[in-house]
């Protein structure tokens, strides 16, 4: 299944959008400052909380934390050292490893789990920044694959020194 981000280009704060591909929305996900951390919050369209994505403060390298009903569920860490395109890590509170491979030009990144794709991260099919496809393939995972995009578009995007149309 395909679902698409849209950030909120003019907002006060900002925030964006997880539809579905006939642009029914399921997710609003807000981004607030603390004193030492940048955390996002995930909330389905009634309002309630869902997840947050926290950044930890005073790392080496970029390193998030995704929580859900106050229990850690997944760390996200930029791998430092690549030869090519960008590397992340992800250990899911179940024990899995995750491995998230791609390319800073194209803005495509698979997430994969012993060499098994579960989703692809696409900029490709959007002539505007402020949106982006997640193709989910195993969609017992769909909301946390989801979530993993999202951070991953937000660590680049905080490298790039572009924090005001995209999260």
């Amino acid at each position: 299944m395909r679902y698409l981000v849209r950030d909120r280009m003019f907002a006060f704060h900002e925030e964006a959008w997880i539809e579905t591909e006939q642009r029914e929305k399921l997710y609003r996900v807000n981004r607030r400052f603390f004193r030492l951390r940048r955390t996002f919050a995930l909330v389905d369209t009634r309002g309630e909380h869902v997840a947050s994505i926290v950044r930890k403060a005073f790392t080496f390298h970029h390193t998030l934390l995704i929580k859900q009903e106050g229990q850690p569920t997944a760390k996200v860490s930029k791998k430092l050292f690549k030869l090519f395109g960008d590397r992340f890590k992800v250990r899911l509170g179940d024990g899995r490893r995750l491995s998230i491979n791609g390319n800073l030009w194209d803005r495509e990144f698979d997430i994969r789990h012993e060499g098994t794709t579960l989703a692809h991260v696409s900029r490709r099919w959007f002539t505007i920044r402020d949106a982006y496809a997640v193709d989910v393939m195993s969609q017992q995972d769909a909301l946390i694959l989801v979530i993993l995009a999202v951070c991953v578009d937000h660590v680049l995007q905080d490298a790039e020194g572009d924090q005001l149309t995209n999260l």
